[in-house]
């Protein structure tokens, strides 16, 4: 049982910060910074310790099911409306 608990802390951390560095790019290289705040803000939700916070705050946590989905909408949303891999090159190329 604890090494399933491990297997999923390792996911959520994988997937906070695959969405947190989308959500920077989306930030600082792309055409509207708010937008790449509220990926930032979306992306909390994967981190195993905002879930613990959460759950003793509240009294409930995320679902992960409801994570699914919100990884999915982050992903469509960074991906096809938000020209994820263009803001990647103009950042690459500012940085190089």
């Amino acid at each position: 049982m604890k090494s399933q608990l491990v297997v999923w802390d390792n996911v959520g951390w994988f997937f906070g910060l695959v969405f947190l560095f989308i959500g920077l790019v989306n930030t600082f290289w792309g055409n509207d910074p708010f937008f790449g705040v509220f990926i930032v803000l979306l992306s909390l939700v994967f981190f195993p310790p905002v879930n613990v916070i959460l759950k003793e705050w509240t009294g409930f946590s995320i679902h992960y099911r409801i994570k699914i989905l919100l990884g999915l909408f982050i992903l469509w949303a960074a991906l096809g409306v938000g020209e994820l891999f263009n803001k990647i090159n103009m950042m690459l190329m500012e940085i190089f």
